[in-house]
């Protein structure tokens, strides 16, 4: 494609492990650069829940270099962004600036993750923070709803846990546990480092290993094989002024042949204003305002929802129709312009984000660590070409079963 003959990605493992991968990108005048840190919520046990979601927030707390300020004025001065997320496997941090401020960005990012002090006074106050963080996620039911799906579909397990933690979790980390975490995961061989953008992947690679001294890592880690719920029907009350449904069943993984297929049926069923559900359960029946679809891929499993918000003697009605349309899928295939219009719809997603040098960076990162190879756009872009009206009817009958979905439904208490 046009597109791949004006970019150019190389990759470079350094002596110490430490994967180092870029995408050039002359058509910009930016740069983003990313650590992924292979560890997140997966990677934790009930006791010390959140701890590494409280470890991204405390790298941002100060070095011998940098106060907590000095790290965000660092690179906000000059127009551009510093962030981070801890997600279920992987902990990142990224900053997306001008390409002149390359070099910056990664003294800061370096700075921060492999010199923070970890201050008692800094992780007594964060505490706090996050417990107001939680707080705030308890208080936005359609966020908080799916917290509580999860946790029900993958019940006692790390892949189930919040996020942030739960509120004793956070409390009773301790600095000393804070390091260990630190110190067996935030390693060479466990990290990448991605860049995308107008940049040269041989002064980047220089840069990156000055400046970035992670030890290897001394263990492999593995994680059990997640063990999902099955047919659930979990009621909850709240103070609330309306119903918040969660719906859905494990799916995918990363790694499966089958995820462009359950990408197209998320896209069809609730991928935008457009989708089935939206235009029936808002559209045409008025029983929401909020209804949408997604996927969560993980290395080993993943997982499809739907999500309605609607009034308490709406939702079975709104569930009803859920599991009409669902039905339809595995009784009759889709006609085939709508199945060529779902895969320009994808296309179009996959391609538009490749406007943007984070989305990007993302691309190539992700790609590494769960693939350990770049997928090629012409690879993709086959892949959704491959969607067929029969194929998308035979994933639907074997990934549908009813007897697997579950449900939790956050409802007002009143």
């Amino acid at each position: 494609m046009q597109e791949q003959a004006k970019t150019r990605i190389e990759k470079t493992v350094l002596s110490n492990g430490l994967t180092v991968i870029s995408e050039y990108v002359p058509a910009v005048r930016s740069v983003s650069v990313g650590v992924w840190v292979k560890t997140g919520t997966r990677y934790e046990n009930a006791l010390n829940n959140g701890i590494a979601h409280f470890l991204e927030h405390m790298v941002f707390k100060g070095t011998k270099r940098r106060s907590a300020f000095k790290i965000v004025q660092s690179i906000e001065e000059l127009g551009g962004s510093l962030n981070a997320y801890t997600s279920k496997e992987l902990t990142v941090y990224y900053a997306h600036a001008l390409d002149s401020q390359l070099t910056n960005c990664i003294n800061v990012l370096s700075d921060m993750l492999c010199h923070s002090l970890f201050r008692q006074r800094d992780i007594d106050r964060e505490k706090q923070v996050v417990l107001e963080e939680i707080s705030s996620v308890k208080d936005t039911p359609d966020e908080y709803i799916f917290d509580l799906f999860q946790e029900n579909l993958f019940p006692h397990q790390p892949i189930g846990f919040p996020i942030l933690g739960t509120v004793d979790s956070v409390k009773n980390i301790t600095r000393e546990e804070l390091i260990e975490f630190w110190s067996k995961y935030y390693c060479s061989d466990n990290i990448v480092i991605a860049a995308a953008g107008n940049l040269q992947h041989d002064r980047f690679v220089k840069v990156v290993e000055k400046k970035f001294n992670f030890l290897p890592q001394a263990f492999v880690v593995s994680f059990e094989q997640p063990q999902s719920a099955k047919n659930i029907d979990i009621e909850l009350s709240e103070p609330l002024n309306q119903a918040h449904l969660c719906v859905g069943l494990e799916a995918l993984s990363y790694l499966s042949q089958d995820r462009y297929a359950l990408m197209a049926i998320n896209s069809y069923l609730g991928g935008g204003m457009s989708s089935k559900l939206f235009q029936v359960i808002r559209e045409k029946y008025g029983l929401a305002y909020s209804v949408f679809s997604f996927v969560d891929f993980f290395r080993d499993t993943g997982m499809l929802s739907f999500y309605i918000g609607t009034d308490k003697r709406n939702q079975k009605k709104a569930l009803h129709i859920l599991f009409n349309e669902i039905d339809r899928l595995t009784q009759k295939e889709l006609h085939k312009s709508r199945v060529q219009k779902i895969k320009e719809q994808m296309k179009g997603n996959f391609l538009l984000a490749l406007e943007s040098s984070n989305r990007r960076m993302t691309r190539l990162a992700r790609n590494e660590i769960y693939y350990n190879r770049q997928i090629e756009l012409d690879e993709l872009v086959q892949s959704i070409e491959a969607i067929s009206q029969d194929s998308l009817h035979a994933f639907s009958r074997n990934i549908f079963n009813f007897d697997h979905f579950n449900i939790v439904k956050l409802n007002p208490s009143h």
